[in-house]
């Protein structure tokens, strides 16, 4: 395998993590509710509202009980499509 394709696989396993890890934040920060004026808070919202409401676009049967799965959902297909491409590229 070229030195090319596993430094793409590889580049792109860390940003799926690092996203992952953004989800996270964004979800911890939904039930602390902080300043929204805050500049870090209004940078994760930035890169995490567009492909919640993406998904809330496409399946909003995922507000259960007044809980959003939204979160959890993006999360998993991350977490199958890393490994699908890591498995893929690299087995």
């Amino acid at each position: 395998m070229s030195a090319l394709v596993y430094s793409i696989a590889h580049l792109l396993h860390t940003v799926i993590t690092a996203y992952i890890w953004i989800i996270i934040i964004a979800v911890v920060l939904s039930f602390i509710n902080p300043d929204p004026y805050n500049q870090i808070v209004q940078a994760i919202r930035k890169l995490t509202e567009p492909v919640f409401a993406f998904v809330r676009a496409k399946m909003p049967f995922l507000l259960v009980s007044g809980m959003d799965l939204t979160p959890l959902v993006i999360v998993l297909a991350l977490q199958f499509f890393d490994t699908l491409m890591m498995q893929s590229l690299l087995g």
